[in-house]
């Protein structure tokens, strides 16, 4: 067991694009972990509704 790790995690955010409006989705982060701690973001990526993965940069947060 070593003090340094990745981690996945997946959790429901609102996101906003303009082709759909405001949709939930699930967003998977990839997190680099010091003993069991996240402490950096490697990669984030959300599935669509037909199955393709997208990354998070084409979508914002709020609008």
């Amino acid at each position: 067991m070593g003090l340094i790790g990745v981690q996945r995690r997946t959790k429901q955010e609102k996101r906003f694009s303009d082709e759909m409006g405001m949709f939930n989705a699930k967003v998977t982060y990839i997190q680099k972990t010091f003993a069991s701690i996240p402490y950096k973001t490697l990669h984030k990526y959300r599935e669509t509704y037909y199955g393709k993965v997208k990354d998070c940069s084409d979508c914002v947060i709020s609008h």
